[in-house]
């Protein structure tokens, strides 16, 4: 979380949930069925499940899944249980000082008290960790640990360092590769697994444990090949890549009146023209935003 907090945008700057019901059933008659909602914090927008409830309700889709902080998700446990398929929770530490530092905010009990309440409702879960050189490097273990439990998958993600100023490193420390160097030094028997179509995640099985681990090379960017995620922000811009700055308005074309099959068309070369990587996508880009309000 950037030290100056991040600026909460006008209402009507955002899709309306009738407008983004709109978009899924669109993208649904395209062959999405497969839906993520994430952030920021998706329980910052309110009736949040509502929403969700009215794209379980869309033809063709087949999943729904939610990537949240925790802190508001804890509250509406019972719902979720309802409606999604699993729930990724962002915790990029187990020790409470760290928490504090990296999230600005003094609230690792109440993210804990959410990841347990997520299990004793039988959610599939997966604990999403960035691993960021000089804070947060010595939950690594620790964190892969949790993967003892059954139906928890532990994902180490390369830092994306992005702040919103144009500012963006050339290299990181840890990187992939010292993940994996740094997990086999503690677990020799590691055992890779076979990743699904689509997948951005490398994922191990730790002998005797009963869940997984997995790493995500998010800035190496070593999955481009086969990624086939596309993604809209809160305002309707598509971003077809997550190093670009976006490609189409969709807030725009819907306020303007378009048809769904004109709508289709403009999606669809979008999708066509969708740089071959990360790094060529990364070229085309100026400033980046925040990884606070984009989300991973």
């Amino acid at each position: 979380m950037p030290a100056e907090g991040i600026r909460y945008l006008p209402k009507n700057e955002l899709l309306s949930f009738e407008e983004l019901v709109r978009v899924v059933s669109v993208l649904a008659e395209m062959g999405i069925t497969k839906i993520r909602l994430t952030g920021g914090e998706p329980f910052l927008r309110k009736d949040l499940l509502q929403l969700m409830k009215m794209i379980r309700q869309i033809p063709g889709i087949k999943e729904l899944h939610l990537t949240t902080n925790g802190l508001l998700a804890g509250d509406h446990i019972d719902e979720l249980r309802q409606l999604v398929d699993s729930v990724n929770l962002s915790l990029d530490t187990l020790d409470r000082d760290r928490f504090h530092q990296i999230t600005r905010r003094d609230e690792f009990e109440k993210c804990w008290t959410a990841f347990h309440k997520i299990r004793q409702a039988r959610i599939p879960v997966k604990l999403n960790m960035v691993v960021m050189d000089g804070k947060n490097t010595d939950d690594i273990i620790p964190m892969a640990e949790l993967s003892r439990e059954e139906g928890i998958s532990v994902r180490f993600i390369e830092e994306m360092p992005f702040n919103g100023t144009g500012s963006f490193h050339q290299q990181i420390n840890w990187d992939h590769v010292a993940i994996l160097n740094l997990l086999r030094s503690h677990y020799p028997d590691l055992k890779r697994l076979p990743s699904g179509p689509g997948a951005t995640a490398s994922l191990y099985e730790i002998p005797g444990y009963n869940g997984t681990v997995g790493i995500i090379a998010a800035y190496s960017r070593t999955f481009c090949g086969t990624c086939n995620r596309i993604r809209l922000t809160a305002q309707g811009i598509l971003k077809t890549c997550l190093y670009d700055q976006g490609v189409l308005s969709v807030r725009d074309l819907l306020r303007s009146g378009v048809s769904d099959d004109d709508l289709k068309a403009s999606l669809m070369q979008s999708f066509r023209e969708r740089p071959k990587d990360g790094f060529e996508a990364e070229k085309a880009s100026g400033v980046f935003q925040s990884m606070s309000t984009i989300g991973g």
